[in-house]
């Protein structure tokens, strides 16, 4: 196991540099704008540089949009300095998922079948807000097609690779989120979430991720999955970075019936967590084929959770198999509903991952989807009903750290079920409505990240943010970076 341990995790924050944004937070670096010490132009500089250094080994972008964020970073300065103050993003360099619709560039979602006219010269509702806050948008990044495939040499389109090791496989489907913010192509980058999509790059790239409650941040421009399953949410270096981008992000859309008007509390940050009641998982998390390192690290996290005055008990989770399954079963049928036509007569332009996702789309009766929909209910009760007994839950996100490329795919083009569902915890999360962060709690024995998995009761989001805050706080593991490129 890693003994890397940073005693003072806060000192990088305070070493404000435009040469590199690792490891910089978003945070500290509005801080370092209102205060003069950098720039906004500066800042796009340097994420600029870093995809320059980096971005042919590790496939973060399939679109740059250096001009136009360097005219956005160019007005946040004149607007910082004129006193126009539009928020904590405000001059901070993002990557948005390239799912998501932006008026610079087609939307691609790395599909040789999406149509490339989709919502051409449009902003979707999220990078509506982002450029209503002054953030600079600096491209948009790789994701598995239509958020569901898996990494293929096929198909014309950059393979996203870890950048802690490039023989191993980034995380999906928000894999381009996760290698910015590793690498300092960008502070936040905006990803999606159907089974784990923002948690298990976050997870293997050894960042931060949140995975907002249903209906939190609209969808509006988003290239859909599973209508019933997909939320966005940012991907950052620290909890307090994907707090900033979230107050952002959400708020009712009169365009998406499923956001949530419920205003979003402030958190009120503290360093100690007295009397918190955090339920630990072990139950199916600990499978015979996980890290041996696992064990250790997870141990220490607990650690410094009840070194913090959190109360731990240990727990188990309703219905995990049967929830698991009917998420499946939703993703399933919902993606195939809305690839359908395309895929009766555009089959071999899908890569194989999505043929194969979608294939088996076809094979769930409107009873099995009927009845996945029964038992997300039941099971949402029974969590709301384990949330009157604890705050928090908490479990590793993965049992892993990041696979290598070829244990993702059978030879039928499906994720293999031993090497990656079996080992990964976040699709269970997907079918209920609660939100749930990924943050980093230590390495494996070959210095692979390995991340910690916090969840919430619904509209849950402010106690969630408070307790990653405190054990960032504690802990350094999220100001770690891999190395520069050779």
């Amino acid at each position: 196991m890693c003994k890397v341990r940073l005693t003072t995790p806060d000192r990088s924050e305070t070493d404000i540099s435009t040469t590199s944004l690792r490891p910089l937070t978003l945070t500290a670096t509005a801080a370092a704008l209102r205060d003069g010490t950098v720039t906004s132009v500066g800042l796009t500089e340097a994420a600029m540089a870093a995809a320059d250094r980096g971005d042919a080994v590790y496939g973060a972008y399939l679109t740059r949009l250096d001009e136009t964020a360097f005219a956005a970073a160019r007005r946040a300065d004149v607007e910082l300095a004129a006193g126009l103050d539009r928020g904590p993003l405000h001059g901070i360099p993002i990557g948005v998922k390239d799912i998501i619709a932006t008026a610079e560039a087609a939307t691609t979602a790395q599909s040789l079948v999406h149509d490339r006219g989709w919502l051409a010269g449009t902003d979707a509702t999220v990078a509506t807000r982002l450029k209503a806050a002054g953030a600079v948008l600096t491209g948009k990044t790789t994701t598995m097609e239509f958020a569901c495939g898996m990494p293929e040499q096929e198909h014309p389109f950059p393979i996203p690779r870890n950048p802690w090791r490039t023989g191993r496989w980034a995380g999906g489907s928000s894999s381009g989120a996760g290698i910015g913010v590793a690498t300092g192509m960008f502070l936040a980058g905006i990803g999606s979430d159907t089974a784990g999509s923002i948690r298990v790059p976050a997870a293997f790239c050894g960042v931060t991720g949140l995975m907002p409650g249903y209906g939190r941040v609209p969808r509006t421009g988003c290239v859909p999955l599973g209508y019933s399953l997909d939320r966005i949410g940012p991907l950052a270096r620290t909890v307090r970075d994907c707090a900033a981008v979230l107050a952002v992000l959400a708020g009712p859309d009169p365009a998406d019936p499923d956001s949530d008007a419920e205003p979003l509390p402030r958190p009120e940050y503290r360093r100690d967590l007295t009397g918190l009641r955090i339920g630990v998982v072990r139950d199916r998390h600990f499978p015979p084929g996980r890290d041996p390192a696992l064990d250790g690290v997870f141990a220490e996290a607990l650690a410094v959770l009840a070194g913090l005055g959190a109360r731990l008990s240990g727990i188990t989770l309703p219905h995990p198999a049967e929830l698991v399954t009917a998420v499946q079963v939703t993703v399933a049928s919902e993606a195939l509903a809305q690839h359908r036509a395309e895929l009766c007569h555009r089959w071999l332009d899908f890569s194989r991952g999505t043929r194969g996702l979608l294939a088996t789309g076809a094979l769930v009766t409107g009873a099995d989807y009927v009845q996945a929909q029964r038992v997300r209910r039941v099971a949402q009760r029974a969590i709301d009903a384990l949330f009157t007994e604890v705050d928090l839950v908490v479990c590793p996100t993965a049992s892993v750290g990041a696979p290598r490329f070829e244990s993702l795919l059978s030879p039928a083009g499906l994720p293999e079920n031993d090497e990656l569902f079996g080992v990964i915890n976040t699709p269970y999360w997907n079918g209920l409505a609660n939100p749930v962060l990924a943050l980093p709690m230590g390495f494996t024995a070959d210095g692979l990240p390995l991340s910690l998995q916090l969840a919430g009761p619904v509209r849950g989001e402010t106690a969630l943010l408070e307790a990653g805050d405190a054990f960032q706080a504690a802990t350094g593991w999220h100001l770690l970076t891999p190395p520069e490129p050779v």
